[in-house]
């Protein structure tokens, strides 16, 4: 068959799950993405747990999705190695571990435990706070303070009080530790340069600036009563203004994923923000600070589809909104931080509002005007397009079932333009998801789901080509194998996908 071109759009958050008054994708009118499935070849993808290098019965995410779909074969992520080293007992050895604990025991300072409290691991485990608490107690370790972030995204909206009790229960337990502060991922964890939200989140670490607390549930209910919807959006808390973090103490920030981690580090560890200038001895779990020490570094991966490309002379063009720009480049490039040659970004900034349901097209309207408008200047130039969707996934995050549904329209309706004129432009277009969250928008007890989901993604391949794709167990390892073979650029030998094309 003849080398071709090849568009692959990625709708963040589209999963394929049961219909029911709930489900935001099947309740949507949606007659691109129909006809889509009625007209090109279709199959499911996996895209949680193993079959994306995660433990059992963990959700998949936008980060892990990327990865996958870039790396074309299966690559232990962060939360399993990191649960690996635990359980082999490595981990209480880490260098940089036991350095943080000696600078407090030299200065007679406080370790400070930072991170998300949540069982979902998308960006953090709890389990990895409790080794931490474990590691400090065996230690002899005398001042142990905890900054809980709230999640109330991956996990149900108003589910935080139990995450606290768990860490109470283990404080209990370990005769060591103290909640210190909480607030919520808003604002310790923006990563789209919203940098007064950050800023909120430091003063509350450094200065103790937030509402005063001696009980961190009666807090918690009290903004509850006070219009505060979701854990997402807990303003800062706090519990002990003694316990506030010194340039002679030290930090173990415990989430591992690294697009929302970076801009509460930095304000620790580098000068690029004017309120940042508290500098505690700091210790990161994953890839997110260029001074600190990491834990955890990234996994190597070599020969992932964009290098792969770039080797055979193929001009690449990833297009995305802010909030998703780094998981169409750093993540599907196996979190290589510079573009391969060849490789052209399009980034189009995502809308400044508190909460994307506010605006459930976010800038998918704007994405669909760069694409076509590159393409009719540039129609030829790109061999290889990649494009993600972000609103399925981040308005679904909102909870809100109406906003979502209006979310998968806009995309459905910035779909049609930008796939009919890729297929006069002789493209052979790929469409599929990342990982669920639309298609579940409530619980079964009828509480808002802002949460991703164990379900299968679609997988529709558009050609003028007879092509037929294979059955058997599939997932997102498998797409770069098939676009290589769309292009006619062999598959290196690392990348163990199997193309979907029989």
């Amino acid at each position: 068959m003849a080398a071709q071109k090849v568009m692959l759009v990625v709708i963040d958050g589209y999963g394929e799950g049961v219909d029911s008054p709930y489900n935001a994708v099947t309740r949507a009118d949606t007659p691109f993405i129909d006809r889509l499935r009625r007209e090109g070849l279709m199959t499911k993808l996996s895209c949680c747990s193993e079959s994306v290098g995660l433990p059992p019965n963990t959700m998949g995410g936008s980060e892990v999705g990327h990865f996958t779909l870039g790396a074309g074969r299966i690559v232990w992520q962060s939360l399993q190695e990191i649960n690996r080293s635990i359980d082999s007992g490595e981990f209480f050895e880490k260098a940089p571990l036991l350095e943080a604990i000696v600078n407090c025991q030299k200065n007679g300072s406080a370790l400070h435990l930072v991170g998300m409290i949540s069982d979902q691991g998308i960006h953090s485990h709890i389990d990895h706070l409790f080794a931490l608490m474990k590691l400090a107690k065996d230690k002899g370790v005398e001042k142990l303070y905890i900054h809980a972030i709230a999640d109330g995204r991956d996990v149900p909206e108003r589910s935080v009080k139990r995450y606290l009790e768990l860490i109470e229960e283990k404080i209990r337990e370990l005769g060591v530790g103290e909640i210190v502060s909480l607030v919520g991922r808003y604002f310790a964890m923006d990563r789209d340069e919203n940098i007064d939200r950050t800023k909120f989140a430091y003063d509350l670490m450094t200065q103790g600036i937030g509402d005063n607390a001696e009980d961190v549930s009666v807090a918690v209910d009290k903004q509850y009563n006070n219009g505060v919807d979701t854990d997402y959006y807990l303003k800062p808390i706090i519990l002990n203004r003694d316990a506030v973090v010194r340039n002679e103490d030290s930090v173990v920030f415990f989430n591992y994923r690294s697009d929302r981690a970076k801009q509460l580090t930095a304000t620790f560890t580098e000068n690029v923000y004017d309120f940042g200038v508290v500098r505690p001895f700091f210790v990161c779990f994953g890839p997110y600070s260029k001074v600190a020490p990491v834990l955890f570094q990234a996994n190597p991966v070599v020969n992932n589809l964009g290098e792969v490309l770039s080797h055979a002379g193929k001009r690449q063009l990833r297009v995305a909104e802010t909030e998703k720009y780094p998981h169409v480049t750093f993540f599907f490039n196996s979190q290589r931080k510079d573009p391969f040659e060849g490789e052209d970004h399009i980034l189009v900034p995502s809308p400044k509002v508190p909460s994307y349901d506010l605006k459930p097209e976010m800038s998918s309207y704007e994405i669909r005007d760069a694409v076509v408008e590159k393409l009719e200047e540039a129609g030829n130039l790109y061999d290889f397009v990649l494009i993600n969707f972000a609103n399925a996934d981040l308005v679904g995050h909102s909870g809100d079932f109406e906003a979502t549904v209006r979310a998968v329209e806009s995309i459905d309706e910035c779909l049609a333009d930008i796939v009919l004129l890729a297929r006069e432009k002789g493209y052979v277009v790929m469409v599929t998801g990342d990982h669920g969250n639309a298609e579940m928008m409530k619980y079964e007890n009828g509480e808002a789901c802002p949460s991703h989901t164990f379900n299968d993604v679609f997988f529709v391949l558009l050609s003028e080509e007879e092509y037929r794709l294979r059955g058997g167990s599939t997932g997102l390892q498998d797409v770069a194998p098939t676009i290589l073979e769309v292009m006619g650029v062999p598959k290196p030998i690392e990348m163990t996908g199997e193309s979907l094309i029989e």
